[in-house]
C-alpha cells in the first residue's frame, strides 16, 4: 500500500506573471529546490519560486493526474484555483 504523501503544486514569480505546475513527494524539500541554487532552467530563467499553491492527493497516480488537470487550466481559472484557497497570493510554508 502506498504510504507517501503527494502533492501537486503550482509557483510563480514576484508579480505573478509566470506559473509552473508540478508534483511532489516532499513539498517543502522541493520548494526549497525552486527557491535555492538548484533551480531548473525554466524556473531560473523567469525567477520562479513562489509557492502559492499546494493540494495534497493519495497516491502517485493521482497526482499525475491532478498535474494534469492544472496544468490544462486556462491561466483565468489557475488564478482562481490560487485565490480559492491562498486569496493574499503569500508564499505557503
Amino acid at each position: 500500500m502506498d504510504q507517501k504523501k503527494y502533492y501537486v503544486y503550482i509557483i510563480t514569480n514576484r508579480h505573478h506573471t509566470v506559473f509552473y505546475t508540478g508534483r511532489t513527494d516532499d513539498i517543502k524539500r522541493r520548494r526549497d529546490q525552486h527557491e535555492g541554487k538548484w533551480k531548473q532552467a525554466f524556473t531560473k530563467k523567469y525567477n520562479i519560486s513562489k509557492l502559492v499553491y499546494f493540494e495534497e492527493v493519495g497516491t502517485k497516480d493521482e497526482a499525475i493526474l491532478a498535474e494534469r488537470r492544472v496544468k490544462k487550466l486556462s491561466r483565468k481559472n489557475k488564478i482562481k484555483l490560487i485565490e480559492s484557497l491562498n486569496p493574499q497570493w503569500n508564499s505557503l510554508l
